[in-house]
């Protein structure tokens, strides 16, 4: 009788020890998941602000760009010569492309800090 208490308890011991270590690490499980989703939280922000300032940037451009167009506009409409609408088309065309190269440089330039920020 005395050496099956003795088994007895030994096996509760070993059930709680393994219990112990189950709850540890069940626990560190629960601390490494509760970072990961903080960690993706943060992410998701990064890459949300990011965005919205692509979409602010080229809402911007895009104005800019239709206000341009009706100066031009405007321009052409009161023109007197032909070699005088053709200046005014070249000048329009040469500053169209300009901006877009820097716009796209801008563009592209966000996007990679956004990139890097996640």
């Amino acid at each position: 009788m005395a050496q099956a208490e003795k088994m007895f308890d030994k096996a509760t011991r070993m059930g709680e020890q393994a219990q112990d270590r189950a709850q540890r690490v069940s626990d560190q499980l629960q601390r490494a998941a509760e970072g990961g989703w903080e960690g993706a939280g943060r992410s998701i922000s990064e890459v949300n602000r990011g965005f919205q300032a692509l979409a602010a940037e080229m809402t911007e451009y895009s104005k800019k760009t239709f206000d341009d167009a009706i100066r031009t506009w405007e321009q052409l409409i009161g023109v007197k010569s032909l070699e005088q609408a053709i200046e005014i088309q070249s000048q329009y065309a040469k500053r169209v492309y300009e901006n877009h190269m820097t716009e796209m440089t801008k563009l592209g330039d966000k996007l990679m800090c956004v990139r890097e920020r996640c």
